[in-house]
């Protein structure tokens, strides 16, 4: 069994544009990146509800460059394009996985369908880092639909595990990752528990989204806490004392350094001079307005 190694609790929030209350429940400065390695950070956005409008909320044009990004939805639906001509919507269960790499200009919106009924959004938006020999990897999207997500059964009717990225049981994720991660999206139900099997030697987080769960016998963790877990040990229980939806992060470590600054995670403080650079010489594209 894993142990324990820390309890982060939930952080005050605060809004990213007009679209999204979010409160960021993992980051690589306040963590520490070589604790967290491969995963950088994550916001977790609502559940909020927001009254029918005419202008779409959310963030308009930044950079990304080094590292990906997922966008997991739970509750509402949103629309992004970027600097590479792509764009698209991601609705309730969907994911996105979206690899900057060698730099992205990109946007993301409520849908306009969204924006003009209103309702519940919730959704999580996780960095990965990339290591440095993929930091220059095309601009590339993955549209993970919630049809194409296997959703395992846990036994006794515990609830279940949706495999967005790797692999549970023998069932594999549809999500292709530059380095082995697991990221599963874990439904406990009350009163029920669960051993959830997780690679010796993988960083490993247990993101509770809401809920609370005792964590291997021992430790009660609430909403909005994370649990981070030692590296040795290949197991982790799990048991609710009401419905619990929560977030299994495993991975191989980078072992690399990292150096970020705002949009831009590189290995050294001259990659991100020349990460601005090349954003000022207009290697990132443009979005058309």
């Amino acid at each position: 069994m894993k142990k324990i190694q820390a309890v982060y609790g939930a952080p005050h929030g605060h809004w990213v544009g007009d679209g999204f209350p979010v409160r960021s429940l993992l980051t690589y400065d306040r963590m520490g990146a070589e604790h967290i390695s491969p995963f950088l950070m994550l916001d977790h956005a609502g559940p909020h509800t927001f009254k029918p409008a005419r202008r779409p909320r959310g963030v308009g044009q930044h950079l990304h460059r080094g590292f990906e990004t997922v966008t997991l939805v739970y509750e509402g639906e949103l629309e992004h394009r970027d600097s590479t001509g792509s764009g698209g919507t991601i609705g309730e269960g969907d994911v996105q996985w979206m690899t900057a790499g060698g730099g992205i200009i990109h946007e993301e919106f409520h849908s306009r369908a969204f924006t003009e009924r209103g309702g519940r959004l919730e959704m999580v938006q996780l960095w990965v880092n990339l290591p440095a020999r993929d930091k220059d990897a095309p601009a590339a999207y993955q549209t993970l639909l919630d049809a194409d997500i296997p959703s395992v059964a846990l036994d006794d009717e515990a609830g279940r595990v949706r495999v967005v990225a790797g692999h549970y049981l023998g069932h594999e994720g549809p999500a292709s990752t530059f380095t082995p991660i697991n990221m599963w999206d874990v439904r406990l139900a009350a009163g029920r528990h669960a051993a959830l099997p997780v690679p010796e030697g993988h960083t490993t987080l247990l993101v509770v989204l809401a809920g609370t769960v005792q964590v291997n016998g021992e430790t009660i963790v609430r909403d909005e806490a994370v649990v981070s877990f030692e590296r040795r040990g290949e197991e982790v229980h799990l048991e609710a004392n009401n419905d619990a939806k929560l977030l299994l992060l495993s991975g191989e470590p980078i072992e690399e350094p990292v150096v970020g600054h705002g949009p831009f995670v590189m290995n050294s403080v001259e990659e991100i001079h020349q990460a601005f650079a090349d954003f000022q010489r207009g290697k990132y594209g443009a979005l058309n307005a």
